[in-house]
Order: structure tokens, then sequence, then C-alpha cells
């Protein structure tokens, strides 16, 4: 049997990720700077991640969005999103990309 088909790619996650738009910001959480860390064991995927403030209105919606765009890959038997505030989001961590489609260059 060939393995590669039953082990997921941190590419694959990121492109799950890069599905998921803050409602407010028209930039997907992953250019935002959102996403500290994806951590892949087995078929299991832990993402560290964090919201642009505390009182995000988001904060109910965003990680169980997350959650099930990463358990939609074939691969993927269990994610878990953990939010975490330290370090504080801030415009410094967005990538280039979302600098230019926020008007930031």
């Amino acid at each position: 049997m060939d393995n590669t088909e039953t082990v997921v790619t941190k590419d694959q996650i990121i492109n799950a990720l890069k599905t998921v738009f803050d409602p407010e910001i028209p930039v997907d959480i992953y250019e935002l700077g959102l996403i500290y860390d994806v951590k892949i064991r087995d078929k299991k995927v832990q993402i560290l991640m964090t919201l642009t403030s505390p009182s995000c209105p988001a904060a109910q919606s965003l990680p169980v969005e997350v959650k099930e765009k990463i358990e939609r890959i074939e691969q993927v038997e269990e994610a878990d999103i953990e939010i975490v505030w330290d370090p504080p989001w801030g415009m410094e961590m967005m990538s280039d990309v979302a600098r230019l489609e926020l008007g930031y260059f």
C-alpha cells in the first residue's frame, strides 16, 4: 500500500485554512497571520491560532469552521483547534498578500 495516500501534509492543511475568512476582513485567516502553528501526528491535526482581538465577533464560529474544514481532508481523523492569546495578534503578522489586499502597501 502506498503510504502517501494516508498521510496528510502541511500543504493540505494550509490550503484548507486558506478557505476560512475572517468575517470582518476580506482576507483568509492564514494570510492574516492568525495561524501560529500546525502540528500533524498520524491522522490528527492540532492548530494553534488566535483571533484579531479577544472581543472578535467570530470567536465562537471561526474555530468551529477551521475544525470542520480540516476534518474534511480525507486523511484527517480529528482536528484540535486551540485559541491562544500569546503572542497577541498584530498587523505586522499579516503576510505581504494580506497587506496588499487590504491596501497597506
